[in-house]
């Protein structure tokens, strides 16, 4: 599916090039990007490139393992200078002397659906910390001006019932003595090896929490309930909830989701840790899953997950995120729930019909 053929995919992509940012720090600089044909990370790599249309001339290097798949994503731009694929493998040695200095460098690559948790506990983990230092050597040994880790609302762990909402100093409960426990866990780490770096190596590393994103940049392939549930609303199928569904978390639209990536790399403070999330996006899943079925015209059905699906789900049941501190960078979201999943089906089903 070509997304640069949809106007409200465009009309996104605009939105987020057109905010009010420092956007001259990235003039005439050089952009790595790791997980960049993810769901986050091709949206930023298409944000970026339509701001070269309009005089940014910042390089993007966008990695990943295979060069067809980048190719068919960023059809728009294959002939572009601006754009370069490097192929790479994240758990190797990222050794590309030819680039020079590179200005940015922002860590995107990680397992991160539930079936990859449970089937590939060792590579979750591996990508998360081993993916992580090759990048964090990489930014120093090319100078890089500023890191940035993409984190995850999971290190927060289970809800003590003592908040509402996390903060960026809230740290729940995590059984690490679990094989779902690899992807959290890394995470937490990766965020203690950025702050060593920091303190050792002098790197300026900013950490962006990423609550569950959608968004028509989602790749078919994710395992994730959210998914699931847009998967079948765009083929026009009952909705299938594999839980009670009493688990109540935060969620962010991928427009959003890069706004407030680009508020931190640009506007954040080194060292500090920022959640990219708003209220109005919070809900619980059997809600989730009932929007998405009234946008459908179709129902919710219940369903067992199978042994295998179930050992990857996330043990939280109530994980909502507090975004207060990214909004004191003067950071908002342009969507809600409602909107966001209007949006992503509308742009998703009429990309099947081409």
């Amino acid at each position: 599916m070509n997304l640069y053929n949809s106007a409200l995919y465009i009309e996104d992509l605009e939105y987020v090039a057109g905010l009010n940012l420092p956007w001259n720090k990235l003039k005439d600089k050089s952009v790595l990007i790791s997980g960049a044909t993810g769901l986050v990370g091709s949206f930023l790599v298409d944000v970026l490139m339509i701001k070269n249309e309009n005089g940014l001339n910042c390089a993007v290097y966008a990695l990943g393992r295979n060069a067809q798949k980048a190719a068919d994503r960023f059809s728009k731009w294959n002939d572009n200078p601006f754009l370069q694929f490097v192929p790479y493998d994240i758990n190797k040695t990222f050794v590309h002397d030819e680039l020079g200095t590179v200005d940015y460098v922002l860590h995107m690559a990680s397992n991160t659906h539930p079936m990859q948790y449970s089937t590939d506990p060792i590579g979750t983990i591996t990508t998360n910390i081993i993916g992580l230092q090759n990048m964090l050597d990489f930014a120093v040994d090319h100078h890089a001006t500023q890191f940035a880790f993409t984190s995850s609302n999971e290190i927060y762990g289970e809800n003590r019932g003592d908040v509402e909402l996390f903060d960026e100093s809230y740290c729940g409960y995590i059984n690490s003595n679990t094989m779902r426990a690899g992807y959290p866990e890394s995470k937490r780490c990766g965020e203690a090896l950025c702050q060593a770096y920091k303190a050792q190596k002098g790197l300026d590393v900013v950490i962006p929490r990423l609550t569950r994103s959608y968004g028509p940049t989602m790749l078919m392939t994710d395992t994730k309930a959210i998914s699931q549930f847009i998967r079948k609303g765009i083929a026009g199928e009952d909705i299938v909830l594999k839980s009670t569904g009493t688990q109540y978390y935060s969620y962010t639209y991928v427009a959003d989701a890069v706004s407030g990536l680009l508020y931190i790399l640009l506007k954040g403070e080194s060292g500090e840790a920022y959640n990219i999330a708003d209220e109005r996006s919070d809900i619980m899943l059997k809600d989730l899953a009932a929007t998405i079925a009234c946008i459908s015209g179709k129902k919710v059905v219940c369903e067992i997950p199978d042994a295998v699906e179930a050992a990857g789900y996330s043990k939280a049941t109530k994980a909502r995120l507090d975004g207060s501190k990214l909004k004191g960078l003067g950071w908002t979201a342009k969507y809600d729930i409602q909107s966001g999943m209007e949006r992503t089906l509308s742009i998703l089903k009429k990309g099947m019909e081409v």
